[in-house]
């Protein structure tokens, strides 16, 4: 996914179909949650005028993560639409450009940090395997247990409607209000 200008200059008057797959294992290291990236697979075309190359992209893999509960590896599918632009010639820059954009490595355009970057704001803070729980009983332990929205809400309406039972370090106060009257 790299290409010098020239190269895609020729392009300026036709299309530009992207249909490639790129291995992205180093995005192992940037992020501590990764465990493994399957393949990346990157569909799309290119507008490629004088002064910039628009990039409409599909990106699709999979990304191993930890499970937030059993940190066994839980498998994130991702599967996304991006624009992307580089401007060629900064003197075209538009104020009210709404997108991002890009400048090119000297002549040549490098998709892959771009995809790099897209991917690393795709990891989410937590993910949980279902599968864990259910084959490991990880559902509950020693004064807890996991608790589905419906419940979660049922044991709140049930502690609200329980009179509040008095602070036994408060029992003498108490009695001291009984004695003045």
């Amino acid at each position: 996914m790299k290409w010098s200008i020239i190269q895609l200059q020729k392009y300026r008057n036709e299309d530009f179909k992207i249909d490639e797959t790129a291995e992205m294992n180093e995005l192992t290291n940037r992020h501590r949650d990764i465990r493994q990236v399957a393949p990346v697979r990157v569909t799309g075309r290119g507008d490629i005028s004088s002064s910039k190359i628009t990039f409409h992209l599909h990106i699709e893999t999979t990304l191993t993560l930890p499970c937030a509960r059993t940190l066994v590896d839980v498998e994130y599918p991702v599967s996304l639409d991006t624009v992307e632009t580089f401007i060629l010639n900064s003197s075209y820059v538009d104020e009210e450009l709404s997108e991002e954009v890009h400048e090119p490595e000297g002549e040549v355009i490098n998709l892959k940090p771009v995809i790099e970057e897209i991917l690393l704001l795709q990891v989410p803070l937590q993910v949980f395997s279902d599968k864990a729980l259910e084959e490991e009983g990880m559902d509950s332990g020693n004064g807890w247990e996991v608790l589905s929205e419906e419940e979660l809400e049922e044991a709140r309406i049930e502690e609200q409607q329980e009179e509040p039972a008095a602070d036994p370090r408060l029992a003498d106060l108490a009695k001291f209000f009984d004695e003045k009257k």
